[in-house]
């Protein structure tokens, strides 16, 4: 059986390559084309077979990818939605995680990447993109019975970090110093052996610590 892709991006050229490139994968094939996330909504709708999985460009008219995931994970829960941007801050990787996306990739990834992110999400339902500077075969091969421990701080911590909040109003909700919370966050990134914010509420999904 097929892995059916979906795309939604404002971009046509982008969009037709992009589904020339996976439309040439083998076992894959594209079932739904979009340029924004309001049309995607509606071809999911009247699809006969929904795609498994979904791109979604951050930055649509109309209706963007954040607004997009969360209608598709609410009306749509079968369907896995993957965010596809140029853009790689903290903020715009977070919100989609939030809004349900189960992978954050960027545009100018490498074809064969792609082809193993879109099995590994279809197989999976979770791909940790290299930009986020995690060793994702390091963390899957990774003994589960040596989680390192967490103190409820630490659990309190991530519940905010994996907001909008800056570590600043992270501080004063907590009623911590600024100094503190920078300590919570280090001790974190090594526990976890992460590099940034993103790496950090990834890991912590992936151990089941902290729910988007």
């Amino acid at each position: 059986m097929d892995i059916r892709i979906g795309l939604a991006d404002d971009q046509q050229l982008f969009l037709r390559s992009l589904s020339a490139l996976i439309s040439s994968f083998p076992g894959f094939s594209v079932s739904a084309e979009a340029l924004n996330g309001e049309e995607m909504l509606l071809k999911l709708r009247d699809a006969e077979e929904r795609p498994h999985i979904v791109l979604l460009d951050v930055s649509m008219p109309v209706m963007d990818g954040c607004m997009t995931a969360e209608r598709i994970r609410i009306s749509f829960p079968e369907v896995k939605t993957v965010a596809l941007s140029m853009k790689q801050d903290d903020d715009s990787v977070l919100k989609m995680l939030r809004a349900g996306c189960c992978a954050y990739l960027l545009k100018d990834i490498d074809p064969h990447e792609l082809k193993w992110a879109l099995t590994q999400i279809y197989s999976s339902g979770y791909y940790n993109a290299g930009f986020i500077k995690v060793n994702l075969n390091r963390l899957l091969l990774h003994d589960q019975h040596k989680q390192p421990v967490i103190t409820d701080r630490e659990r309190e911590f991530l519940k905010y970090a994996s907001s909008d909040l800056t570590y600043k109003q992270i501080a004063s909700k907590m009623f911590l110093s600024e100094k503190t919370v920078d300590g919570y966050r280090e001790a974190l990134f090594s526990k976890f052996n992460v590099k940034s914010r993103v790496g950090m509420v990834l890991e912590a999904v992936r151990r089941d610590l902290l729910r988007i």
